[in-house]
């Protein structure tokens, strides 16, 4: 199983996802991984390593939070990753601002909600009236076309534009209207918490049900300009390319809720809800962690709204026995989420547990230090963070003032381990956690 993931994890490193999940900055090309750095680190559990010495762990790790100078504002969480027995603890019940590690959460509730196979459908329907309707259906990865190197391969409208077309054909229609039915999401389409520079600069775009590359103007740019009016540019792509099938399509693509019963011409399906976890942990999209939200709201039967997602995931969390977790969004921007760092521990373990492998997707999309996503560029071999590299996989989370690394560790020894840093203070950067949780990687506290 572990070698299996390891692998998925790989091809899913080699598409490229390297995003820093920031506010203010902007990441450059992907690093290469020094192999080297790795020859000498465990490169699976192993069945005789030595469990950890919580006082041995005390001692080491206390000194270097002290050096961080970050205070009250710090807090910690060590759990072994086999057992679950907490091994050091520093205000693990004190709810900090998650930032981007509650997509942990959002993670595990939508695995938990819906299961790693659903797939989310962007259909063409006709309402009987000559008209053709493009539904959203949630997808956050639909595409207008795919690329080579895209994983995992998303829905494209090129696809859902052939398959309408041979239809329209097959039924001897030539000629339509196109409205679009963006209805799906109710409700606010930026989120409560949320600072207004969040859309105009890129990360993220407004939340709606139909959108085409998460609403960015650059499909290849995480943190791309976002397009206006989503929905409409997904249907002005469609009328496109629906034109170039041979399909005249009168006036301009208008908003219209298809009826209920409508007949369905054509569907594109995007990757199952597995993938879209693994791509939203390893690039912080938020985008996609919002979609997830309000698919567990939906399959929780509330409305799929920020309000309804916030008020399922913590449904979900709190059935698996999560304590401790207040969310307003699925993607971490809000500044009104609390979460504390026993509670992110105890996702993590949930995640991990072998006897449900349906969740192991959360814990395979983290990034790898000085490898992956958005710790590609963090524990270079120069830094004082060197000891992490290859080993330390954790899900990043930055916004003013706050900085939290929450994932998983192999100690010197084989060790697997659970941790969780969480620092809410103006001067809380991640290089500081970043050498926290390499003490951890490289002490050897057996």
């Amino acid at each position: 199983m572990l070698l299996a993931l390891a692998m998925l994890n790989i091809f899913v490193l080699a598409a490229g996802f390297t995003s820093l999940d920031v506010i203010e900055s902007r990441p450059g090309e992907p690093l290469p991984y020094p192999v080297a750095l790795a020859e000498e680190k465990a490169e699976a559990e192993l069945p005789d390593a030595k469990p950890i010495d919580p006082d041995r762990l005390a001692d080491q790790l206390d000194d270097r939070m002290s050096d961080t100078g970050l205070g009250d504002g710090l807090s910690g969480y060590v759990a072994d990753g086999t057992t679950g027995e907490p091994l050091y603890e520093r205000d693990a019940d004190k709810a900090f601002t998650p930032a981007s590690t509650t997509k942990i959460a959002t993670a595990l509730a939508v695995l938990e909600s819906t299961g790693p196979e659903k797939r989310l459908h962007t259909d063409a329907v006709l309402d009987g009236d000559g008209r053709l309707i493009l539904v959203g259906g949630g997808d956050p990865t639909l595409t207008a076309e795919a690329g080579p190197d895209d994983y995992p391969v998303p829905a494209t409208l090129t696809l859902l534009a052939e398959r309408t077309a041979a239809a329209l054909e097959e039924a001897g229609v030539d000629s339509v209207e196109l409205g679009y039915d963006d209805s799906l999401y109710p409700g606010p389409d930026t989120g409560p918490g949320w600072k207004e520079n969040y859309v105009y600069e890129g990360s993220v775009a407004p939340v709606h049900a139909l959108m085409l590359d998460g609403g960015r103007v650059n499909k290849d740019e995480n943190y791309s300009e976002r397009v206006g009016d989503p929905p409409r540019t997904a249907a002005e792509a469609f009328a496109d390319l629906l034109r170039e099938e041979g399909v005249q399509v009168e006036g301009d693509p208008e908003p219209k809720q298809a009826p209920d019963g409508a007949e369905k011409a054509a569907t594109v399906a995007s990757s199952p809800m597995s993938a879209l976890v693994e791509r939203m942990m390893l690039a912080s999209d938020n985008n996609i962690a919002e979609a997830l939200a309000r698919q567990v709201a939906l399959a929780e039967g509330e409305e799929p709204s920020f309000e309804g997602g916030a008020a399922a995931m913590q449904a979900v969390l709190g059935r698996l026995g999560v304590e401790d977790v207040h969310v307003e969004d699925g993607s971490g921007l809000s500044v009104n989420n609390r979460i504390s760092p026993r509670a992110l521990g105890t996702m993590l373990r949930l995640a991990g547990d072998p006897e449900h492998p349906d969740r192991s997707f959360t814990i395979s999309g983290l990034p790898t230090a000085h490898f992956t996503g958005t710790l590609a560029y963090r524990y270079g071999p120069d830094g004082e963070s060197g000891e992490g590299a290859g080993v330390v996989r954790a899900k990043t989370g930055t916004l003013n003032g706050v900085s939290t690394l929450a994932g998983t560790i192999r100690d010197t020894d084989g060790r697997l381990l659970d941790f969780v840093f969480m620092a809410n203070d103006e001067e809380a950067t991640g290089e500081l956690l970043d050498t926290l949780a390499a003490e951890v990687a490289g002490c050897g506290c057996a």
